[in-house]
């Protein structure tokens, strides 16, 4: 391999420190060709090579090329034919593939003419100045579904591993997300699939400018199937997963000018493919995220600097890191831990968590980033092992078990070697004996802190060690910082919605702080103040956590979120469980609550809501243990399951309940302390809360409620039965700043639906949009006109939006201002134009315009049950009430997901007669007419009828309609029965067709 003469080495940022926009050159309006032509040039000047490569036969001569320069070896023909066959362009490879390629195995093994193997590596990691930078545009690709261009593309020693999607300013900047959607489509694959070596996407209309992952396109085209069954898991899926560039103090770094110059710096882009990205053993790539990439950079610098001037065992060879509860602090430390143990004077990395639970949690993830990657221990004897054992790099341990090693023994190697290590959570069981005991033993160290809520003189305890007693005084400097103000305006988690319910009126007159106190929580666990919560929260629970939307989740089609119930004691959590189990049985409905707690030291710590629990539970009194013994019973029962409060069982029981509130299989789970730190859980949406929580307990357990899941889910919900609003806004002060109020959380419900004014500007109001709405676009009115149809799907839009978060506020009623069915005709207007748009291609420029909130659309879907019901009335009427006819057409019209079944709906209504038993005659109407249509469709388009069913039965069973590889081809008629130059279009006509025949008949038996 070819590699420079280093002459000065110096360690780059990759994200820049503090970045000054440039100045704009003109405000005039700037076509889509010109920000094209603007950017190439700028990627010019920053050293990249230009090349007029617009077909792929060039873009393999080149890609070539490059491979020789970088290997310092010329292929033979023979010899690169094979290996471009088998090793860059394989058939059988496809995007999991290839991006493994280039993440893991960058370095192919060429068979030589001669018999001898050689090294070639796609990509030099370690030297990444050796990598060509060339950037092309305007690239064709007509091998595809349909012809595409492609707009500029950054090869990196000739393969496509950056591309990038340009949008004219003004246009919204999803729409080159969705471009991409097509291009991924339609032609990404096609020819030699080079194009399925694109690690990152970058989507810009100028003006704003984001990246995203390979697997996050990936994801999401697999999930706009609502119920395929193969879908990729939660993680970076849709539009709310693309990140915003930003420099190291969080400042957005947007215009894709100023993206330019850094991002797509040379050693930036270089660090980030070779450096910064993480694929799963899920196979998804991660790209950090700029907060992310800083934290471990100034890590691994403080490290380097402390080694070098001979700080290590104090202070200042380590520091801590504020990253905001839910932004990736455990990728982040993954990185970190992994770059880190890669340096050649580290011996050891410990990742050192607080509890049992968060061990396993963490061990979990390290193993998704990476398998085998770090080495977690059952006990302090393994870890032992681990410590002595020089092939142990990484090391996973709680805090206890570190302790009871340093206790065991006065004297090891280990305290002599270099190690790095690094606190997740760092709360306050790290300042104290355990935290002393460390820093007395090992001798040459490196500690760093990773918190979200650091503790400062304002919120630390009053007790212990007076030295230890904040995150500064254990860990050393702020090394950086990103705060749930940064997350919320990045759109890396969502703002609280705090609903306040008031449940008891306080005594006057009491003077006694402790005997006000005794007496408040008495009147708190008063079994009719209980029984008033618990009938409230059943009565709110579907509006909370919106069950009247739908989702997909994993391949499944989910109604809603779940939520977590947090009561202030063991005995208080007994009475809930009890309470919910009979109102649950009087009402005959069905929820599933489950319950968890243990045994915690400090039961009344007065200074944090938020106590240790661990999973010792022979340390509950025996009316605990005995209550906690029945709640798992019943959990057995539900999901069919033998677990119980023995030591290594009740562990599993919080495994196997961590994992049903993920799969959303939880209602509702009642804890005391438990699963309120730590735990996430993106189908968690509502958090009730029956305790006193402050500071940083406080934002730990609302942070529970805000991850992003997707376009549905735009905020945290909390309903407080405690006056906490004073500790919310203190809270949010400190961990936020003194004006984070406002974006952390939600305006309150007259914002929403009369509207608000801020900073000089009008938002307009649910009531003010449906005014508009039905002035400037009456029902039975036409809608003339694309600027028409544009305005009218920018109004319905932003309705659907405002209405979302709405339908979450106990006061809300849509129907005072429309009807319902109004609101049915609307919907099928803005169905018919996101159609229309999707179908034409003369619609195409508009089309670029427009932003559907489809996602939305789907939430309020009717399903196929639904309409059957209506059938069965329009039955029992003797098939005379038309108007039930009519709302059967209506509701299948605004229903995305129904509309390609309305011939079939259509013809079983016109077959009813007095005999027909509904949902009996319906089954065997539709076995009937599918038969009758896939048997027409295999004749009139001559398929192969044994391998026809096989592919549609398969298609039907997996969710989705699979029309590019082997199996697909095997359907076809013959290549004889029409020339070739016809394949193509013989083969689209037969997709089109059975596209059809699949959305008819999918998801409706």
């Amino acid at each position: 391999m070819s590699e420079f003469n280093i002459v000065l080495a110096s360690n780059e940022s990759t994200v820049v420190s503090e970045y000054t926009p440039a100045e704009r050159r003109s405000d005039s309006y700037q076509s889509e060709a010109e920000l094209e032509k603007e950017f190439i040039k700028l990627l010019g000047v920053q050293g990249y090579e230009y090349l007029t490569i617009h077909e792929e036969k060039d873009l393999i001569i080149n890609l070539r090329t490059q491979l020789e320069k970088l290997n310092g070896y010329i292929f033979t023909e023979n010899e690169w034919k094979r290996f471009f066959e088998t090793s860059i362009a394989n058939a059988n490879e496809g995007i999991v593939e290839k991006t493994r390629k280039i993440q893991t195995d960058h370095v192919q093994v060429l068979k030589r003419d001669d018999g001898t193997s050689k090294n070639i590596y796609l990509i030099d990691k370690k030297n990444i100045h050796n990598n060509s930078m060339q950037v092309i545009n305007q690239y064709t690709e007509d091998g595809g579904t349909h012809d595409t261009r492609y707009d500029v593309t950054i090869l990196v020693n000739g393969l496509p591993l950056v591309h990038v999607e340009l949008k004219r300013r003004g246009v919204a900047i999803r729409e080159a997300f969705n471009q991409i959607n097509r291009y991924q489509k339609d032609s990404f694959w096609a020819s030699s699939g080079l194009y399925e070596y694109v690690q990152i996407f970058v989507i810009s209309n100028g003006t704003h400018t984001k990246y995203y992952s390979n697997t996050t396109r990936n994801s999401h085209i697999k999930e706009a199937n609502e119920t395929a069954k193969k879908s990729s898991k939660k993680t970076s899926n849709s539009f709310e997963f693309t990140s915003f560039w930003a420099d190291g103090n969080n400042k957005v770094i947007s215009d894709l000018v100023d993206f330019t110059k850094t991002f797509f710096a040379k050693h930036s882009i270089l660090n980030i493919l070779t450096k910064y990205c993480v694929f799963t053993s899920e196979d998804l790539l991660l790209v950090m995220r700029p907060y992310q990439i800083v934290a471990t950079e100034r890590i691994l610098n403080r490290i380097e600097v402390a080694s070098n001037y001979k700080k290590e065992g104090t202070l200042d060879a380590g520091g801590y890191i504020w990253h905001t509860t839910g932004s990736g602090k455990t990728l982040t430390s993954f990185k970190t831990a992994q770059l880190a143990s890669s340096l050649p004077y580290i011996d050891k990395v410990l990742f050192v968590v607080d509890r049992k639970d968060l061990d396993y949690q963490t061990m979990k993830e390290y193993d998704r980033f990476e398998k085998g990657a770090a080495n977690s221990n059952t006990n302090t004897s393994v870890l032992t092992k681990q410590l002595e054992d020089s092939s142990a790099r990484i090391i996973i341990t709680t805090i206890q078990k570190l302790d009871i090693f340093i206790r065991k023994n006065k004297t090891h190697d280990i305290y002599t070697k270099h190690v790095v290590l690094i606190f997740d959570e760092c709360h306050r069981s790290q300042f104290g004996d355990m935290h002393l005991a460390i820093i007395k033993h090992f001798k040459k160290y490196h500690i760093f802190g990773f918190t979200g809520t650091p503790i400062f003189a304002v919120n630390a305890s009053t007790g212990g060690n007076p030295n230890l007693k904040t995150t500064p005084q254990a860990f050393g400097d702020k090394l950086h910082t990103y705060t749930i103000v940064n997350a919320i305006n990045d759109g890396n988690v969502l703002p609280f919605r705090i609903d306040y319910v008031n449940t008891v009126k306080q005594k006057e007159n009491i003077k006694d702080e402790q005997v006000r106190a005794i007496d408040i929580e008495k009147a708190m666990s008063a079994p009719e103040r209980i029984r008033e919560i618990v009938k409230y929260t059943l009565e709110n629970f579907e509006k909370k956590t919106m069950r009247n939307s739908f989702y997909s989740l994993k391949g499944q089609r989910v109604a809603g979120f779940n939520s977590i119930f947090a009561v202030s004691s063991i005995p208080v959590a007994m009475k809930y469980y009890y309470e919910f189990k009979h109102q649950l049985d009087q009402m005959h409905k069905n929820l599933n609550i489950a319950t968890i707690f243990s045994f915690s030291a400090n039961e009344d710590d007065p200074e944090d809501g938020l106590l240790e629990e661990g999973f010792d539970t022979d340390l509950l009194d025996q009316s605990s243990r005995d209550f906690l013994e029945s709640a798992i019973a019943d959990y057995n029962n539900t999901f069919h399951t033998n677990y119980d409060t023995s030591s290594d069982k009740f562990q599993n029981y919080y495994k196997d309940l961590s994992q049903r509130m993920k799969n959303r299989e939880i209602d509702l789970l009642i804890v005391v302390n438990m699963f309120l730190t730590g735990f996430d859980a993106t189908t968690l949406n509502t958090l009730w809360v029956d305790k006193n929580l402050k500071q940083h307990g406080l934002i730990q357990a609302f942070s529970r409620t805000n991850r992003i899941l997707n376009s549905v889910k735009t905020y945290g919900n909390i309903v407080c039965f405690r006056n906490l609003e004073e500790e919310i806004i203190d809270a949010i002060s400190l961990f936020g700043d003194k004006d984070a109020e406002g974006i952390v959380l939600l305006k309150n419900f007259d914002a929403y639906y009369h509207g608000y004014d801020e900073d000089g500007v009008h938002h307009p109001g649910f009531v003010e949009l449906i005014e508009k709405l039905t002035v400037n676009f009456p029902l039975g009115a036409e809608i003339i006109g694309e600027k028409a149809e544009q305005e009218f799907v920018k109004l319905f839009g932003t309705i659907l939006k405002l209405k979302n978060i709405l339908n979450s506020f106990d006061e809300f009623d849509a129907t005072i201002n429309i009807s319902e069915r109004d609101m049915q005709d609307y919907q099928s207007i803005y169905i018919d134009i996101y159609k229309t748009y999707h179908t034409k291609k003369e619609k195409e420029n508009i089309n670029h315009d427009l932003e559907f909130e489809i996602e939305l659309i789907k939430q309020v879907e009717v399903n196929i049950d639904y309409i059957l019901m209506l059938v069965a009335k329009y039955h029992d009427s003797n098939c005379q009430d038309k108007e039930i006819l009519a709302n059967i057409s209506k509701a299948v019209g605004s229903s995305f997901q129904l509309r390609s079944k309305k011939d079939l709906i259509d013809g079983f209504i016109a077959s009813i007669n007095a005999d027909t038993n509904v949902h009996e005659d319906w089954k065997t109407y539709v076995i009937e007419e599918k038969e009758k249509d896939i048997s027409t469709l295999i004749t009139e388009e001559r398929l192969k009828e044994d391998e026809t069913r096989k592919f549609i039965e398969n298609a039907f069973r997996d969710g989705q309609l699979r029309t590019t590889g082997t199996d697909f081809d095997k359907i076809m008629p013959p290549t004889s029965r029409f020339g070739g130059g016809n394949r193509t279009q013989k083969k689209n006509g037969i997709i089109e067709k059975l596209s059809e025949f699949f959305e008819k008949y999918f998801g409706i038996l």
